[in-house]
This record gives structure tokens, C-alpha cells and sequence, in this order.
């Protein structure tokens, strides 16, 4: 059974993946699953980063003290910066923290509404209803378009998430609402207080539509920014490499990740990972532990 060393240390090789989804938000696999599965792929540690919630961490624990992988308790929080969406990985937060809390439950009910009313929009072209994207999801789940993007496939309008995602349901069509979302300065600042440690996911990702300029990642920075996750699918490699250029010029560390969905992204567990010393510095500026 593999277990890393206490006191924030790793030695020898350490396979780390930082950013995970289970059906708590939009990844299809439950908590516990997501962890085994980290497990079988040779991951030694893994972070559950479910969309602005907390709800997973409790069973992702039991499961990862049951299979021997280090579990980083975290949460991707939604954020915007000038129309720009954002999303802050918090690492290691007090998920009691009045501030943090109160933006996550605003963000999860407005995602609620919105996928209500997106909802009402696509049945008039595309027969799907509440209870179809209910049934996409269990008790407690962060609602989002992937939900929705699962009733078009299982009602047969659509392949897979992927093809909803690049027609009915992408930014700018006919049946797109906006949910709130804190500006991202605001949205770093309540991780911080949190205690949390946080990290710009996929800055890069122009695939995703527009991203932000340098200048809002040096407010993000000012307010407490900590990392820039270089290493993801959905960047190039010169988009790496020029996060890592601009990681360095104003003092941040770099993650790799997953972004693992289950079987709503092709995304694989491990397929990037992130340094041990990176991990240290997490564990070291969190303020709750890595679960072992």
C-alpha cells in the first residue's frame, strides 16, 4: 500500500494529480470512486477540486485512508474577470470559512437557476425536461451545463458532452445564461481567507474561449495568487511554456493536472501531475491537512 510520509514530506518518486471532479459536481464517478480509480492509475496523491463545493470530501477520505492515496481536499471556485470566466483551485481551504462558504452557496444556487432556465430554453427546440436533468445527477451535486449537456445524450439530441458543448450549450448560443460568479480578485481573496491555498486553473486555455490578460493575474497575484496551473490538455505547449515564463516573473509555482471528469471528458487521471516540492509548499501554506 502506498502511503506518503508524514510532515510534508515525499520522498523518491511521488505521482501527484491536483485537480479531479466527482458527482458532486460534474465529473459522471462518485467521490470514493474518483480516489480508488486514482489508486489503480499509480497516482500517489490526488485532490478532489469539485465545483464550488465541499460536498465529496468526507467520502473521498474514507476512501482514500481505505486505499492508501494521499487526498488534497479542495474546491475550483467560479469566478469572472471583464466577462472573463475564471476558476481558482482552493487547496486545503477551512470549509467553515463564513466568506468562502457564503460565495460557494451563492455560486451553487444561481447555477441552479440557470440550468433551470437554459433548461426551459433548449426543450423548446430540444424535448428534454428538469426531471431529465435531475436524473443525471444525485443528492447534493453542484447543477452545471454538463447536466444538462447528459439529458441532450441520454435523450438522444446529441452524441456526447463534448458535441452539446460546441453547439446547444456553448457561450453566446440562443439557449446560453450567465450565473453569478465573484470577480476573481474577490474570488482569491476569500480563498485566502479560508485559508486556502489558490491556483489559477488552465489560465491558458484558449480553446475554452477568451482567457484573461497578465494584467488581471497580477491582481489575482496581489491578492494572495499562489500558483498557475501550467501543465493541462487544454493548453499548448507554448502556452506552457509561456505560463511557466510568466510564473516566474512574478513568483509563483506551477501545478499539473488532470481536470478528470469520469466519462464526461476524455481526460485520464495522471496525465499531468505536479512536482513534490509544489505539494510541499501547498501542504505547508493550507489549513487543513493532506489526508493520509
Amino acid at each position: 500500500m502506498r502511503r506518503a510520509a508524514g510532515g510534508g514530506h515525499y520522498p523518491g518518486e511521488v505521482n501527484i494529480d491536483l485537480h479531479t471532479h466527482s458527482s458532486a459536481s460534474d465529473g459522471t464517478d462518485a467521490p470514493g470512486t474518483v480516489v480508488a480509480d486514482a489508486a489503480a492509475a499509480g497516482l500517489d496523491v490526488v485532490a478532489l477540486t469539485d465545483h464550488d463545493t465541499t460536498a465529496g470530501w468526507d467520502e473521498a477520505a474514507r476512501a482514500a485512508q481505505r486505499v492508501g492515496v494521499a487526498l488534497v481536499r479542495g474546491t475550483e471556485v467560479s469566478a469572472r474577470a471583464g466577462g472573463v470566466s475564471v476558476h481558482v483551485l482552493s487547496y486545503l481551504q477551512d470549509p467553515t470559512h463564513p466568506v468562502l462558504l457564503g460565495e460557494l452557496a451563492q455560486a451553487r444556487e444561481s447555477r441552479r437557476s440557470r440550468a433551470r432556465r437554459m433548461v426551459e430554453l433548449v426543450a423548446q427546440d430540444y424535448p428534454i425536461t428538469w426531471d431529465d436533468l435531475l436524473a443525471q445527477t444525485v443528492e447534493g451535486t453542484t447543477i452545471g451545463r454538463p447536466h444538462i449537456a447528459d439529458a441532450l445524450v441520454a435523450a438522444g439530441h446529441v452524441s456526447d458532452r463534448s458535441a452539446a458543448f460546441a453547439t446547444i450549450l456553448r457561450a453566446g448560443s440562443p439557449y446560453y445564461v450567465a450565473h453569478y460568479a465573484p470577480d476573481a480578485v474577490a474570488a482569491v481573496r476569500a480563498v485566502v481567507a479560508a485559508g486556502g491555498v489558490p491556483v489559477f486553473a488552465h489560465p491558458g486555455a484558449t480553446v475554452r474561449g477568451r482567457v484573461v490578460d497578465d494584467a488581471t493575474i497580477e491582481a489575482m497575484v496581489e491578492a494572495g495568487l499562489a500558483g498557475l496551473e501550467a501543465d493541462h490538455r487544454d493548453h499548448t505547449p507554448e502556452q506552457r511554456d509561456r505560463l511557466r515564463d510568466t510564473a516566474r516573473a512574478l513568483g509563483l509555482f506551477v501545478t499539473g493536472s488532470s481536470d478528470y471528469h469520469g466519462a464526461g471528458k476524455p481526460n485520464r487521471l495522471g496525465e499531468n501531475t505536479t512536482d513534490r516540492a509544489v505539494l510541499e509548499e501547498i501542504e505547508a501554506r493550507g489549513f487543513t491537512d493532506v489526508v493520509r
